[in-house]
């Protein structure tokens, strides 16, 4: 086939049929990818780039940066380079010297980071590229894994496969990005709806609900990230496959149909061959064959020098249940016909309730949430859930709704990422029948005073508290709490309307303006009840726990930065804190007898402490994850997902507490001093560029009105920084916010 140029010879791969042991009628074949110019992923690149062209993205001549450890690497060199661009490649010490060799040689720019990042490779090879990014102006990133353009390119790949074949009963392929098996099997479901789809992926990958394993020796397929091309509603069952396995299928590969290829070609071939021999006669199935075995001569191959003789591999797998931990060949069905619902009530209105969505379609589940304003959620459409409308706070209604949306089919859970609507959440799922905190516990955990009537009538050491309903009432209170004491509402969230009162007529005019509150800020009743509490002096922490058949596992201990008084707002985190070990342990003790005093029995928990001088203290119970961006410290620290871990406890699916690692990991809030509009945030890259810090990020709009902080609405932004030790973390959040600058303008 004659082609004006070698961008142009990309795709029309040959279509092989395979000699494996299936009864009669099922035929096999294998795409092989590996036969173009590098490998697969040179339709990515050609449709990444030639897109970026036509649509402006990309300037002529100018700088395409991408981090790859291979194939996508090979393609952008390919493309990149014959169209005129500069290309820089950003991988890591595991790419192999052919890859090296071949990149270098066409003509790229090839940096190689030193060490892992906090989510293993990949994440400090996007570090890398953020920099290079910085100091390449005009320098286009292909963004391979979110990239959209990735998955349309194998639109292609689909038609090629009927225009060979007519139909396709099975399609198997390797998942890394996510784009060749979504791409290809998104296109052929337009035209045989009863395909079934399998993904294979690596043992120690994090893609389909397993912990990650930075160490894994496979490459082309896993991830230690969860890419944004993975649409999980495609795929009907997905097989793991240990470095050995995958390993031995591959040289099984070369040996049994002569296909030298690497590990990616050698896991779908293993999964290929186990389906099509215990296939129904007259099924058609095809594996997508990624890239050739020459990367791979020093390590699959060299490895071994009888071919026959591999070490003890799995010959079938195990079945699981999708998010039990694996370490051999096993498999999983993830139908997507079937799926089990996860029904949310309403969520939180930052990017975390949006990824709680998206974490139920990646672990085998149907979101649907139930709201009031979906207008209200940015970036909802892009999760995958079913979204339905319906008086969220009214639970005949709210009960109905959820039938109606169930329509008979399986109810895995009922969970909401949202303080507000806590206690609806656990009605609708004891109404359901699923299984579910008591909604009475998480009553007494949203209503403060509730909560300090419980834990006083368990022995539990909190402040001294009185609860005021009439401004007339606040005298008394203070009488009985003392001087000074904090005012605050029973029913608010983020430090909302907490004030520290010198004087009796302070408290009182605090409490006159929050009893004059009739709705909250999701637009609620309010609950007209004020708490008038000592105020207890010493350092602030929060107890991170998880509750799992009844048992209240700490997660670690937070150290919190507050602001100066009258005032709580966190203004920073410290991730584990720097406690005596007899300290952290009292203080967790402390955090279980509380949760133990109102009743909560599942899934997560932030308990807010102070350190007296007679020892740990109860300030608050929030039956949910953390706030104030913990969770985002606990994972790189510990390598622990909370959020991840809430959905599996929502839904009943197998939990891992376990720490993989122990780090630090710390957060500090971007305030304004004084009152105005926002101008600007200046220094953003250099903070960013300081060793240590993870992320800084800009939450706020410039023209919006600011204020030194009073609640939590009030912070501008955050720096992350993660270290090996708390004085490393202090140090890189410290240089961090020396190098930011907030400029605020008079308000108009």
């Amino acid at each position: 086939m004659r082609h004006e140029s070698i961008v142009d010879a990309i795709g029309h791969t040959p279509l092989v049929r395979l000699r494996v042991p299936a009864p009669e009628g099922v035929e096999v074949y294998a795409k092989l990818e590996l036969a173009n110019a590098f490998a697969m992923k040179d339709r990515v690149a050609r449709q990444v780039v030639t897109e970026a062209r036509r649509s402006g993205a990309l300037k002529p001549g100018a700088p395409i940066v991408e981090s790859s450890s291979g194939t996508m690497a090979l393609g952008l060199a390919l493309v990149g380079t014959h169209l005129g661009h500069p290309v820089h490649i950003v991988t890591d010490p595991r790419i192999d010297p052919v890859t090296l060799a071949k990149l270098r040689t066409l003509g790229c720019e090839v940096h190689v980071v030193s060490a892992m990042g906090e989510q293993g490779w990949q994440s400090a090879r996007l570090d890398l590229l953020a920099e290079l990014m910085t100091g390449l102006p005009g320098a286009f990133w292909p963004r391979q894994y979110s990239n959209p353009q990735n998955p349309a390119a194998y639109r292609g790949l689909a038609q090629e496969l009927v225009a060979d074949l007519g139909t396709v009963d099975v399609v198997v392929g390797s998942v890394g990005s996510g784009g060749s098996l979504c791409g290809t099997s998104r296109a052929l479901l337009e035209r045989f709806p009863e395909l079934k789809v399998v993904g294979v992926d690596a043992v120690g990958s994090v893609l389909f609900g397993q912990p990650d394993v930075p160490t894994r020796r496979q490459g082309g397929l896993g991830n230690s990230l969860h890419p944004d091309n993975i649409d999980y509603r495609l795929i009907d069952e997905v097989h793991w496959l240990s470095d050995d396995e995958a390993f031995a299928a591959t040289r099984a590969l070369a040996r049994e149909q002569k296909i030298f290829a690497g590990n990616t070609s050698g896991s779908v071939y293993r999964v290929l061959t186990h389906l099509a021999a215990h296939a129904a006669p007259g099924t058609r199935l095809v594996g997508i064959m990624p890239d050739r075995g020459d990367r791979y001569v020093d390590t699959v191959y060299a490895a071994h020098a009888d071919l026959t003789g591999d070490a003890l591999v799995a010959t079938e797998p195990a079945p699981v249940r999708y998010g039990e931990l694996v370490h051999s060949w096993s498999y999983a069905e993830i139908s997507r016909r079937e799926r089990p619902l996860l029904l949310f009530v309403e969520s939180n209105t930052t990017g975390t309730g949006m990824l709680a969505l998206t974490t139920a379609v990646r672990l085998g589940l149907e979101p649907v949430l139930f709201v009031v304003d979906p207008s209200r959620y940015q970036g909802l459409a892009g999760t995958g859930a079913r979204v339905v409308v319906c008086d969220t706070d009214d639970p005949e209604l709210l009960r109905k709704a959820a039938e109606e949306a169930a329509d008979g089919r399986e109810v895995a859970g009922v969970t909401t990422t949202s303080e507000y609507y806590l206690v609806q959440a656990a009605a609708l799922a004891e109404e359901l029948g699923v299984p579910a905190n008591p909604a009475a516990a998480l009553a007494a955990c949203r209503d403060k005073s509730a909560t300090r009537r419980t834990l006083s009538a368990h022995g539990v050491r909190q402040p001294r508290f009185a609860e005021v309903r009439d401004p007339a009432e606040v005298a008394a209170a203070v009488a009985a709490v003392g001087l000074p004491c904090v005012v605050k509402p029973v029913d608010e969230s983020g430090s909302h309307e907490v004030l520290w009162c010198e004087d009796v007529a302070t408290a009182t005019e605090q409490a006159r303006r929050l009893l004059a509150v009739t709705r909250n800020v999701r637009g609620q009743a309010s609950a007209r009840t004020v708490l008038v509490e000592e105020y207890l002096t010493g350092p602030e922490f929060s107890a991170e726990m998880f509750l799992t058949d009844g048992e209240a596992v700490c997660v670690g201990i937070t150290q919190r930065t507050v602001s100066e008084l009258p005032y709580f707002v966190e203004t920073g985190h410290l991730f584990p804190a720097v406690l005596p070990e007899e300290t952290a342990a009292a203080m967790a003790d402390t955090a279980r007898r509380a949760l133990a005093a109102v009743g909560l029995e599942r899934g997560p928990a932030h308990v807010e402490l102070r350190l007296t001088a007679d020892g740990p203290a109860v300030i608050e119970i929030n039956a949910r994850l953390a706030g104030g961006m913990i969770p985002e410290l606990i994972r790189p620290a510990t390598g622990i997902d909370l959020l991840d871990q809430q959905i599996r406890a929502a839904a009943g699916l197998p939990l891992n507490l376990a720490p993989e690692r122990a780090r630090s990991a710390g957060i500090r809030f971007l305030l304004a001093a004084e009152e105005g509009r926002l101008a600007a945030v200046e220094g953003v890259g250099r903070a960013g560029a300081v060793a240590g810090v993870e992320r800084v990020t800009v939450t706020a709009a410039v023209g919006r009105p600011v204020r030194p902080v009073r609640e939590s609405y009030d912070r501008l932004g955050h720096v992350i920084a993660v270290g090996e030790g708390p004085e490393q973390v202090t140090g890189a959040l410290d240089a961090a916010l020396a190098e930011l600058t907030v400029v605020v303008e008079p308000a108009e």
